[in-house]
């Protein structure tokens, strides 16, 4: 007998499971404690609204990535934001304004989204979106940053609004982080991550798994340095190759059952941290949830696209809503497809099928 898989039931128990650990490794932070338990309500809120929706035949993610500008102040090997060019360093052109934004995250939380992932560029360069952002408490807004921008003006803005959490991008130790990142980085890193502790600021880390760095960031001398630092979140995300020199350093089955194994393990040693992995399994969520079947992407200027690494949209939440753009006829395509099901040699299913991503575009 097969079981009918459902994805409701599989995003909203990850939830459930992310805030679980965020309390749990928040306790010995009272401040911290207080907003995430009153934060769990807000998330069971949004989970009866999603349910809600899924009677009605309306099917709501959970989550969403927004990137919300297209400058960054570095120039990492093998970005992928770059070599899309949604990442440079001119002006942005047409860029939505911070109550473009906050209409958006208005909207995303009546429709029962959780999280939004604040990315960019680096995001820390609009501190007037940030500042929008946290004045939502009942979503959590994990910022994607190279760390680099974490000031003194940035903790006050972080202690008064703690639904702001700052994800640090950081490959390994200090070699690592930056050959890729670029010289004095790590030490930069570093700096901000005492910062934070200092001030009790809840923060975690980004990791894009190589080929390379595998063994490194799944170490226990790693893993050690992070939780010393006081970081409380590692967020484990496969490297996607932008270019064919690339590939080698993208993981294989192979690579990505180590990593698996590797979390079992670490999730049963580091009690007071929370360990995500991205894109993770996908047999085990039923595919790929991009396309709004478990995220979706709104890019700087507002284009809806599938995820990050699939930059294509054919509609804008300038000019229309986020429920509409969920429904848009790109994603519908890319459902009724079963493009996001097909088998692909892992990191990302519609970067690997992009010329059939384009045939849909079209239709």
């Amino acid at each position: 007998m097969v079981l009918e898989f459902n994805l409701e039931k599989y995003l909203t128990g990850g939830v459930e499971n992310i805030v679980k650990g965020a309390i749990k490794a928040t306790l010995s932070n009272p401040q911290e404690s207080i907003f995430m338990a009153k934060y769990a309500f807000s998330s069971k809120e949004a989970s009866k609204k999603r349910a809600q929706a899924e009677k009605n035949g309306e099917h709501i993610p959970p989550f969403l990535i927004a990137s919300i500008t297209s400058k960054c102040n570095l120039h990492c090997t093998g970005c992928y934001a770059r070599t899309n060019q949604a990442c440079v360093d001119s002006a942005p052109v047409c860029q939505l304004t911070d109550e473009e934004w906050k209409r958006i995250f208005i909207e995303s939380r009546d429709l029962g989204i959780g999280f939004i992932l604040l990315a960019g560029g680096e995001p820390m360069i609009r501190k007037d979106v940030i500042t929008a952002a946290g004045e939502i408490p009942e979503i959590i807004f994990p910022i994607f940053t190279n760390g680099t921008m974490i000031n003194d003006s940035y903790i006050v803005l972080l202690k008064k609004f703690r639904n702001l959490v700052p994800i640090l991008s950081i490959e390994g130790r200090e070699e690592k982080t930056d050959e890729r990142r670029g010289e004095g980085v790590y030490q930069k890193l570093t700096c901000a991550m005492d910062l934070m502790k200092k001030n009790k600021v809840l923060f975690g880390a980004s990791v894009t798994v190589t080929t390379a760095n595998l063994k490194e960031v799944t170490s226990k001398e790693f893993l050690y340095q992070l939780e010393e630092n006081g970081c409380k979140v590692v967020f484990y995300v496969e490297f996607v190759p932008v270019t064919k020199e690339a590939t080698e350093l993208a993981p294989g089955d192979e690579e990505r059952e180590y990593l698996k194994d590797k979390l079992n393990e670490i999730r049963q040693s580091y009690d007071k941290m929370v360990f995500i992995s991205f894109p993770g399994d996908e047999k085990t969520s039923g595919g790929c949830l991009a396309a709004g079947r478990g995220f979706f992407h709104i890019n700087f200027h507002g284009g809806a696209e599938p995820c990050p690494f699939s930059p294509y949209s054919d509609m804008n939440v300038r000019d229309t809503s986020v429920r509409e753009a969920l429904n848009s006829k790109l994603f519908q395509n890319l459902q009724r497809e079963n493009v996001l099901m097909e088998e692909h040699e892992g990191g990302c299913v519609l970067f690997e099928r992009r010329e059939q991503v384009e045939a849909l575009l079209q239709i």
